[in-house]
């Protein structure tokens, strides 16, 4: 009898990546998802094509053994749900309210049979302190009862999110709504300690002991040094993140910021130096990637979120300069995502509001939540100066 896998969210991230790992160890998977024709789609061909990109060219794999559930049938997700042997989630944080009376019928269901085995959900999603905002979610959905169970049978495991998945365009997408296209990495860190039950055996899954540390190497190497990309790419007028990489000036912030920021995690959090400069050369190589096309305007999307004091340029920033680390190099990154001044992101107009009152000062104050005349402001200011007179 197969194993079956749940999963909330049947996106880029669901089918390109989950979708992939549970086929590959062997369980049936079975997609929560609202959008009526990829729910059609699904249950109608009972497969879907993953198409892996990289500079040798295009494999492609086919993803089977599948099922789909309309997400707004409650009865029938929290059915399905209760019977799973693992569960994920990748619906982005305003819709995990939306999936939590789900969870909360599923335990009820679940949990009437006292010897049944815990429930743990992974939470694939960009969500600061995941596990108990989950939690505290689907308790407020919970029969009183049920709340002691909830806390020592469901367990609800952050992960962290590493492959990248570019968005489809309308050519792909008209030739098949289920393709998706993805980068060959395939790693997925979780926190082990998330775990109520027994671990489970799925390729490429990574439980880690100091998860912490996965999810500041995701923001403060992954993150920064993709965004710092993207917006330097941007201000030389390129589309794709791979033409951004090979321009010999953009790449030497790249790797500068990325090589500050892993020096303040080695001091802060004991991750292993050569570990971490083996994963910003892996980036690095990533980026090269031309088939997978990643946007600039993707990655550079809504910089208001992006500037904000924990996330990867500020916070890396204030990472470095804790550690007794200089950010030169990401105070530049800062810089160019403070003039980012692309028309069609819907961040922009705000962005361009503030920085015509006051400048990048009020950048910082504002959004940022720090003092331009206090490290790291003070860099990421000159460096902003520098940066529009070198467009001038």
């Amino acid at each position: 009898m197969n194993k079956t896998s749940v999963h909330f969210g049947a996106g880029s991230i669901g089918r390109g990546f989950l979708g992939q790992l549970y086929f590959e160890s062997g369980y049936r998977t079975v997609f929560i998802e609202v959008m009526d024709d990829v729910v059609a789609a699904i249950n109608q061909r009972g497969r879907y094509p993953i198409d892996i990109v990289s500079e040798t060219g295009v494999k492609r794999i086919h993803v089977s053994n599948i099922a789909a559930v309309d997400g707004r049938n409650t009865k029938l997700a929290a059915e399905t749900l209760a019977e799973a042997d693992i569960a994920s989630t990748a619906v982005g944080l305003n819709a995990l309210p939306h999936i939590a009376p789900i969870i909360a019928r599923a335990i009820e269901l679940r949990f009437v049979n006292g010897d049944a085995p815990p429930l743990d959900i992974m939470l694939c999603e960009n969500v600061k302190n995941g596990e108990a905002f989950m939690r505290g979610l689907v308790k407020k959905e919970l029969l009183p009862e049920y709340h002691d169970c909830l806390d020592s049978r469901v367990g609800f495991i952050e992960a962290s999110i590493g492959r990248m998945v570019p968005v489809m365009t309308e050519e792909q997408r008209a030739a098949d709504p289920l393709l998706v296209c993805v980068e060959p990495y395939c790693e997925l860190p979780v926190d082990a300690a998330g775990f109520k039950g027994t671990v489970p055996a799925i390729k490429h899954l990574k439980p880690t002991q100091n998860f912490v540390g996965y999810v500041e190497r995701k923001l403060f190497v992954h993150n920064l040094t993709h965004a710092t990309a993207a917006y330097l790419g941007y201000r030389r007028g390129y589309a794709y993140i791979y033409e951004a990489i090979r321009d010999g000036e953009i790449r030497a912030v790249v790797e500068g910021a990325g090589q500050e920021s892993c020096a303040a995690l080695t001091r802060k959090r004991g991750l292993d130096a050569a570990e971490l400069a083996a994963h910003l050369d892996d980036l690095i190589f990533r980026y090269h990637n031309t088939a997978l096309a990643d946007q600039i305007a993707r990655v550079a999307r809504d910089p208001v979120r992006k500037l904000g004091k924990d996330d990867r340029l500020i916070g890396a920033a204030r990472l470095c300069v804790e550690q007794g680390v200089e950010p030169e190099h990401i105070a530049v990154a800062t810089a160019a995502a403070i003039l980012y001044d692309a028309p069609e992101d819907p961040a922009v107009p705000q962005l361009r509001a503030i920085r015509e009152r006051g400048g990048g000062e009020a950048v910082l104050r504002e959004i940022s939540g720090i003092e331009p005349d206090t490290m790291p402001g003070v860099m990421i200011v000159d460096a902003c100066r520098r940066l529009q007179q070198e467009k001038g």
